[in-house]
């Protein structure tokens, strides 16, 4: 079985296209939901107070779990690892702007424990695994492998509201960047 090296990226994937999916979201409220962590206990988003980036991802791979059929042909879908570390290493700017950081998938707790724990994710990750989020806020999602899978999304709130989202987003790896340039360019 060849290993996939889950921190890079092919040089030949499909770049995701806008499809109009993440334009309703813009001034929506979280909503009150409670979802399990890797940190253990729960997190309601709506509760939020300050700035919170939730990024939402469709699934990290697993080592020497192959990732489903057709993986890389579906645009967006590769990059969750390169995208976690990402912001994991820009986490401490973005604290530094008053942001706090999620992450957030339909995988399991204990799925997305694995992940956390071995990229040392210095943040919690949420687990949607009953679509309660995604199905309050419509997020956009995609089918693979039998499995309904979040498009990759991040959402920046303020006070509990939706303000800006990046969609779509690629390479993944290039998210917090753009995080980044939004909060300095728009001070809470």
């Amino acid at each position: 079985m060849t290993m996939t090296n889950f921190n890079e990226l092919p040089s030949d994937l499909p770049i995701p296209q806008d499809d109009g999916a993440a334009v309703h979201l813009i001034g929506m409220r979280l909503p009150s939901i409670a979802l399990k962590t890797t940190t253990g206990g729960q997190f309601n988003p709506g509760e939020s107070k300050g700035r919170l980036v939730i990024y939402c991802y469709p699934m990290t791979g697993q080592p020497n779990v192959a990732l489903p059929e057709g993986w890389d042909q579906i645009p967006g879908a590769r990059g969750c690892t390169p995208q976690s570390c990402s912001f994991r290493d820009h986490y401490q700017e973005l604290r530094v702007l008053g942001a706090e950081v999620v992450g957030l998938s339909v995988q399991s707790t204990e799925y997305q424990k694995e992940m956390s724990d071995r990229l040392h994710l210095p943040f919690a990750v949420l687990s949607d695994e009953g679509y309660q989020f995604q199905k309050a806020l419509q997020l956009p999602t995609f089918i693979a492998a039998g499995m309904t899978l979040l498009k990759r999304i991040t959402l920046i709130v303020n006070h509990g509201v939706i303000e800006a989202t990046h969609y779509p987003i690629f390479p993944s790896d290039s998210d917090p960047a753009w995080v980044i340039n939004y909060l300095k360019n728009h001070p809470a």
